[in-house]
């Protein structure tokens, strides 16, 4: 077993999990660089000014942050409203990720309460959760602020938010994510960051930025979770 990690749960309270990663791959059947590439061509339609450069970005979320950052709330708008239609419509064809649903069934058998915060919409979250049946066992979900990119993470807000409404102090929560900003938000928020190392490369990155541990499967964290239940007796 991951020492780092059996400490870590084994200490923790609640379990805060990203979305798009640790718990589905929400663009897996509708994949990411397309969402991008409507997203600028929405904006073109309407007559927004677009940076050249933009019509190149496969990351919608980074199409977001770019509009935000030219400082045109009307088109922030029109990019926001129309990503979070395509990342609710992304839901119906995301991929679970391996474990994920053991990883959220076994933390509330153990006691921890589990909320997702994400940078994707908290629509798209819930419409998942709902239809692969986990939404009972998910207690709080945070999702992306409108119009409002700045405050996704590695902001820490969102993950205070969730911690807030979980009734729990920062030290005694952990975060699973997949990405940077999320082990910077989790350390700017105070709590234990676990890395998801879904790819290569991710782990020592992962490490430099902080992370407490860093798993490479889902399995890791829903076995370590999986004995907390047996050791508590929960049935």
């Amino acid at each position: 077993m991951n020492a780092d990690l059996g400490r870590l749960l084994g200490e923790a309270g609640a379990v805060l999990l990203d979305f798009d990663g640790p718990v589905c791959g929400i663009f897996a059947g509708y994949p990411a660089p397309q969402v991008a590439a409507e997203l600028v061509d929405l904006l073109l339609r309407q007559g927004f000014e677009v940076p050249p450069d933009l019509a190149s970005e496969r990351d919608p979320l980074e199409v977001l942050r770019r509009t935000a950052a030219a400082g045109d709330h009307s088109a922030t708008r029109v990019v926001e409203d129309a990503l979070c239609a395509a990342e609710c419509l992304a839901a119906d064809t995301a991929k679970p990720t391996p474990y994920a649903r053991e990883v959220i069934v076994a933390a509330r058998q153990a006691g921890m309460p589990v909320a997702v915060v994400s940078n994707n919409s908290a629509g798209a979250v819930n419409a998942y959760l709902t239809a692969h049946r986990l939404a009972a066992h998910v207690s709080h979900v945070v999702g992306r602020a409108y119009a409002d990119p700045d405050r996704m993470k590695p902001n820490p807000e969102p993950i205070l938010q969730a911690v807030r409404v979980l009734g729990k102090a920062p030290g005694c929560c952990v975060l699973v994510g997949d990405s940077l900003s999320d082990i910077e938000g989790a350390r700017a928020a105070g709590v234990g960051a676990i890395g998801y190392a879904n790819r290569p490369l991710k782990a020592e990155a992962f490490y430099a930025a902080g992370a407490d541990s860093v798993i490479t499967s889902m399995g890791e964290l829903a076995s370590v979770l999986l004995e907390a239940v047996e050791s508590r007796g929960v049935h």
